[in-house]
């Protein structure tokens, strides 16, 4: 298992290093998403700076890494639920410090999405409706991607997940704090930008 658990993460790993958001900018506009915006490399800020088009492609590549990363993982070790968390665990790290893009990636939580519903999709569901009302009503996407990350944890317990799930979800929500706590600092302050809101398309 341990042998498998390596191979899952490094293919995971590889998988999420795959920056989407930076190889649609380059593309689509000859630019580097992460010099525009807010300088993350995700699809909130492609979406600010390059539009819906390029957005959407951006969410359906990020969300596809999780998806393949456990793919992967389950034709590896068809049994083992705790190699499927590994590979995609590792599948958001690699989004988030990316080997191909000089480890400056996104917040992880469109390919965290792609995982979570995949191995955990009830909570991920549940958490994901309360998610979208609250950006819906604060236009938020920071305060949304947050909760669904730690609702999503809450629930997985909640629901009686076997462990291997649930840790999954505890560090995936670690994670998610850990990389959107510039953006908690703001909201705590007032001063976080809400969708649709500062648009600077090129």
């Amino acid at each position: 298992m341990i042998g498998q658990g390596i191979l899952a993460a490094v293919i995971g790993y590889l998988l999420g290093s795959i920056s989407s958001s930076v190889l649609v900018g380059r593309w689509m506009a000859g630019i580097d998403i992460r010099q525009h915006g807010s300088g993350n490399a995700g699809a909130t800020n492609t979406l600010r700076v390059l539009g819906q088009r390029a957005a959407a492609a951006v969410l359906v590549a990020d969300v596809s890494k999780g998806l393949i990363a456990i793919a992967v993982a389950m034709a590896l070790a068809p049994d083992r639920t705790g190699v499927w968390a590994v590979a995609g665990l590792f599948a958001i790290v690699g989004h988030n410090w990316p080997i191909f893009f000089g480890f400056r990636g996104g917040r992880g939580i469109a390919t965290a999405i792609g995982v979570l519903l995949t191995l955990v999709p009830v909570p991920a569901l549940a958490a994901g409706g309360v998610a979208l009302i609250v950006l819906v009503v604060t236009r938020y996407v920071s305060l949304g991607s947050l909760l669904f990350t730690l609702l999503t944890a809450v629930f997985a317990v909640v629901f009686h997940y076997p462990a291997a799930e649930i840790w999954l979800t505890i560090a995936i929500a670690a994670l998610a704090v850990w990389r959107h706590r510039d953006n908690i600092g703001r909201l705590i302050r007032g001063e976080e930008h809400r969708l649709g809101q500062g648009k600077s398309r090129l």
